[in-house]
């Protein structure tokens, strides 16, 4: 073990507050960052639980919810793309919900084809609710939208655009962010829009490829070919761009990254004169090392060697406490992300601010001089 470690074994609770300033930051900034990333997937819900490989629409979709109709004529030009196995219709458009009691919401119609193996059948059906969807005017919503937002609890029958409607089952994982999701046919939703959706247009054709990888190449040469009146986009490409219009457009990714640069602030400071005292405190130690002939930049290299190990002790008491608030908040309905890229970055941005920190408590060391054993 090297005599920095050991340093800090044997004067752990001269070090305590300095590893718990780190753990403190690292979790505020990876619950800060999961969270955003969990509330913003709900945005991306009717690409990513799709089987499409491929996303066809109108010219710079910025969101899925964002489509405006295109002619139907173009199925022509994506099957006729090679590498694409197979293309279908499917209709996504805002709608007006009347609750059976009274009131209006605005919600989101998902219509799709309801074959076993259709590119746009969302993955959370079972077989019962496909065939129940199959009747005129049947919907599928999320559990969580039935009482609140939509009104379901109440006597009465439920309406959109002023049609009928029934409500022949629910689902889990499908809430929104604004208006509420709701499955239906492709029939069901053509009927549902009426004019706002004319016969030979649809929102998106949906695309499956040789692979996913080769999605990515199709979206460019379509995008090359046609670009002047269609997107075209591979399904994780179109899912990321929808989470990332919603997290510039809303700023919420500024006011949670603020939080989060206050946490890095106030650990990098407590961090900081931890380290700056405990070197001070060994000042007479340094001292004698001086004076047997050690050079100054060993001692400094040791103070650097002690941040880093704080902060790597830091953020490993982190990780666990990170995992344990990640399940708490799944308890209360939030969803915290803490997918790889936000714990290496939580790791890398951490145990930096502990080593800038180490920097700081060099001063320290450039004060220490042998002549100070003789007073």
């Amino acid at each position: 073990m090297s005599y920095a470690l050991q340093t800090l074994w044997h004067e752990r609770q001269r070090y305590a507050s300095g590893v718990l300033a780190v753990t403190f930051s690292a979790v505020l900034i990876a619950l800060q960052c999961g969270l955003l990333l969990g509330l913003f997937k709900i945005t991306s819900i009717p690409v990513d639980n799709t089987t499409a490989d491929l996303w066809v629409g109108s010219r710079e979709v910025s969101s899925v919810d964002l489509g405006k109709p295109i002619p139907v004529s173009y199925v022509s030009r994506v099957a006729g793309t090679p590498g694409v196995k197979s293309v279908e219709l499917y209709i996504a458009n805002f709608a007006n919900f009347s609750k059976p009691g009274g009131g209006t919401e605005l919600c989101y119609l998902l219509g799709s084809q309801l074959d076993g193996d259709s590119a746009g059948l969302p993955a959370m059906l079972t077989a019962d609710q496909r065939n129940a969807l199959t009747m005129p005017g049947a919907i599928i919503v999320d559990e969580s939208d039935m009482t609140k937002r939509l009104g379901l609890d109440q006597d009465g029958k439920p309406k959109i655009n002023g049609k009928d409607v029934k409500v022949v089952g629910t689902v889990r994982g499908l809430k929104s962010l604004a208006a509420p999701w709701v499955l239906c046919s492709e029939h069901t939703a053509r009927y549902l829009l009426g004019f706002l959706m004319p016969g030979d247009h649809v929102t998106y054709l949906l695309a499956k490829c040789e692979s996913p990888e080769r999605a990515w190449a199709i979206a460019a040469e379509l995008r090359a070919q046609y670009g002047s009146d269609m997107g075209a986009y591979a399904a994780e490409e179109f899912s990321q761009r929808s989470r990332l219009y919603w997290l510039t457009r809303t700023k919420a990714g500024v006011a949670i990254g603020y939080a989060a640069l206050l946490g890095l602030i106030v650990g990098s400071v407590i961090t900081a004169q931890t380290l700056y005292s405990a070197t001070a405190a060994n000042a007479k130690e340094f001292a004698i090392l001086l004076a047997l002939g050690v050079p100054r930049w060993r001692i400094s290299l040791m103070v650097m060697v002690q941040s880093f190990w704080v902060g790597v002790v830091g953020v490993a008491l982190a990780y666990p406490v990170c995992l344990g608030l990640r399940l708490g908040a799944r308890q209360i309905g939030a969803d915290v992300d803490l997918r790889w890229e936000v714990q290496l970055g939580t790791v890398v941005v951490t145990v930096g601010m502990a080593l800038v920190s180490g920097v700081f408590a060099l001063r320290s060391v450039r004060q220490i001089e042998p002549m100070s054993l003789l007073r």
